[in-house]
């Protein structure tokens, strides 16, 4: 370690306690007088090794407040047909859901492009908040082929995945294409997810076909990216696996 600046230690020395669970999420990093008296360091290189560490997402506050190890965000593969409730649990989270609305009606213009039908026709349409241990992580916007939908309108979608459902009654899914971006808070999103008008979420907007090419979902998925985030891993092959994060802290899709 020597040539390395004394504020780069400093900074090393603490995310190696936070990355090896040392310091868990909400424990208080030493003060800023703890860690002077300790590494024998002036102010100067005390705060910038927090800064660094506070750009990082690693901990909050400082200045004034004792730094608190953030909470650290999951994650979850794009790659396969998991559904959020069985990916929860895989990691061992408690998925929960609750549906705003179902409802049967016609598809505007925007819809009707992306489930490749004719603007008006019947479809089934649905919102509903998913979290992980309680909390708030997705808001999810879900537009379904009547084909493939009617039979969610006598189905309780609290009761569990609606893929797994929908599998159950026959259905076989094809290719699905995920689309990552970011997008501001609207005011559903803002009285439902519990965040500011304007604010970025993640979002995932989705297409799925089934095995025979048929699209049979339209999905607009949005995440608290306080909660969730996306991960990408790349092989030297070539080959692409796009992941969601896990919820921030130790608190994840459909």
């Amino acid at each position: 370690m020597m040539g390395v600046p004394l504020h780069e230690r400093i900074a090393s020395s603490l995310r190696e306690r936070i990355n090896s669970g040392e310091l868990a999420a909400g424990d208080r990093l030493p003060s800023e007088a703890e860690l002077q008296a300790t590494w024998g360091a002036s102010r100067v290189p005390v705060r910038q090794a927090l800064g660094r560490l506070r750009a990082e997402g690693l901990i909050a506050g400082g200045r004034g407040r004792s730094p608190v190890v953030q909470p650290r965000p999951v994650t979850q593969p794009f790659d396969t047909m998991m559904s959020f409730s069985s990916w929860a649990r895989l990691i061992g989270r408690v998925p929960g859901q609750r549906t705003i609305e179902i409802a049967r009606r016609g598809a505007d213009a925007h819809i009707a492009q992306h489930l490749e039908i004719s603007e008006g026709e019947p479809i089934v349409q649905l919102l509903r908040l998913r979290t992980i241990d309680g909390v708030f992580a997705m808001l999810e916007r879900s537009s379904f082929t009547l084909k493939y939908g009617a039979s969610l309108l006598a189905y309780d979608p609290d009761a569990g995945s609606i893929w797994a459902h929908l599998i159950d009654g026959g259905l076989k899914v094809g290719v699905i294409e995920h689309v990552i971006d970011a997008v501001p808070a609207n005011q559903t999103d803002q009285e439902i997810l519990d965040v500011p008008k304007g604010s970025p979420l993640l979002r995932e907007v989705r297409t799925a076909r089934t095995i025979g090419g048929e699209v049979f979902e339209y999905a607009d998925d949005r995440y608290r990216p306080d909660v969730v985030r996306f991960t990408i891993h790349n092989s030297p092959e070539g080959a692409v696996a796009i992941g969601r994060s896990e919820p921030a802290g130790d608190t994840r899709r459909k």
